[in-house]
């Protein structure tokens, strides 16, 4: 079965009004906008294009997340104190578990690739099939080697 590829066109995608909880907003006004663009079959992974305005806000990661900044600028500080500033073009990832405290001085938008984060047992039983699917394809297939987990 073939899947559809899905293209998109981030900086000009249209968003939707979404909140975020009001506890987390430490300076300013902040308000975000959100598209979901993309989805894996079985949910784990989303892609994003999130927007927001200028503020501070604290940020509490559910899920593990690699951003893309599109246009504008935040300064995101970090569990150690670290500060960094992300503009058009860096690339940043947050493990789900994480926070961190965003600085907007520019309105930001982003594209995001959100993944939940599968328990070690889950990664286990995976690697355990690939491996069985592996040794079965290469009985069909001479010409694949299996490889180890």
């Amino acid at each position: 079965m073939f899947e559809h590829v899905v293209t998109s066109t981030p900086d000009r995608v249209e968003l939707h009004p979404a909140t975020f909880p009001a506890e987390w907003i430490l300076d300013g006004n902040p308000v975000s906008h959100i598209k979901e663009i993309a989805r894996s079959r079985d949910g784990a992974m989303r892609v994003v294009v999130w927007e927001c305005t200028k503020g501070r806000f604290e940020w509490q990661y559910g899920v593990n997340e690699m951003v893309h900044i599109i246009s504008g600028e935040v300064f995101i500080l970090d569990q150690s104190g670290d500060e960094r500033r992300l503009g058009p073009g860096n690339t940043a990832f947050f493990p789900a578990g994480s926070r961190s405290t965003w600085r907007v001085t520019q309105d930001v938008r982003k594209l995001a690739v959100c993944h939940d984060p599968v328990p070690s047992l889950g990664r286990f039983a995976a690697r355990v099939w690939k491996k069985i699917h592996r040794m079965a394809t290469s009985r069909l297939r001479p010409d694949v080697a299996p490889r180890g987990i």
